[in-house]
């Protein structure tokens, strides 16, 4: 392949970004464990393997969060208090 014909993003490899139905949905609420660190400091948890960023959220937190936004490959939450 030569630099003309190369080809960046996409995931023609994956089905163009598709990666099927999400566990998580925009405006419900789940039960989690935050297991790590985002660089920028959110909580990261998992719904069946999905990536979560929780706003706020610290390591070995047990919480109830709502989700706000589901992207292709993670979603974004906040804590319910």
């Amino acid at each position: 392949m030569s630099y003309g014909e190369r080809r960046f993003g996409g995931g023609g490899r994956f089905g163009g970004g598709n990666f099927g139905p999400k566990p998580v949905e925009t405006g419900k609420e789940y039960d989690v464990r935050i297991t790590e660190t985002s660089r920028q400091g959110d909580g990261i948890a998992r719904v069946q393997g999905f990536v979560v960023f929780v706003k706020n959220g610290k390591v070995g937190q047990t919480s109830k969060i709502r989700v706000t936004n589901v992207g292709a490959r993670f979603a974004t939450a906040e804590l319910v208090q």
